[in-house]
């Protein structure tokens, strides 16, 4: 029964999922209009659904065995296309002068997999609590203070990660504090 809860958390909490809902909210909240919401859809193609592809894509290669790329050792080339495809994003919204709250956020993700990445190189660290942390976090500083309050489903990501052996309590908490702290840096 753990094991089974843990699954749901950990698959409809993922990455992709958390920046598709996360990103489109803070893109509205960041313009105040419908085309926020545009920039929001923008932003979580590039942050989560293209490297989403590209992991899909490899594992059916028989590159990775899941999603969840176990072996540290093989999740750089994850880490660059994430930094190409946020840069690439960020560009667009630069060039097509995106609200500066969206811009930041990507900047900040891009960030984040920069110290994710160089993390990664010698110690295993927790991405899907980063970027779980990460997105409550923006929404807290762009939208509403109240977005706290979404902090349990931080902790659920955490503990799922945990409960599957994917990850130690240890590297969830580094990923949830990177990805809250490095927000914070860029968006404050």
């Amino acid at each position: 029964m753990k094991t089974a809860l843990a699954r749901i958390v950990t698959d409809v909490l993922q990455p992709r999922n958390v920046l598709l809902a996360g990103l489109t909210g803070l893109g509205a909240a960041a313009a105040g209009n419908w085309a926020g919401i545009g920039w929001g859809l923008l932003a979580a193609l590039c942050a989560g659904i293209i490297p989403a592809t590209y992991i899909e894509w490899e594992r059916k290669r028989g590159t990775w065995g899941d999603r969840h790329v176990v072996d540290r050792t093989k999740r750089a080339p994850i880490f660059f296309v994430i930094l190409g495809s946020i840069g690439f994003g960020s560009l667009l919204m630069l060039l097509g002068h995106a609200p500066s709250d969206i811009l930041r956020a990507m900047i900040a993700l891009w960030a984040m997999t920069v110290g994710l990445l160089s993390i990664n190189t010698v110690w295993k660290i927790s991405v899907d609590s980063a970027v779980a942390s990460a997105v409550v976090t923006m929404l807290a500083v762009v939208h509403s203070p109240w977005w706290t309050a979404a902090y349990p489903l931080v902790v659920a990501v955490c503990w799922s990660r945990v409960a599957l052996k994917y990850h130690t309590v240890a590297q969830t908490v580094a990923g949830a504090a990177l990805g809250g702290a490095t927000v914070v840096a860029w968006l404050w």
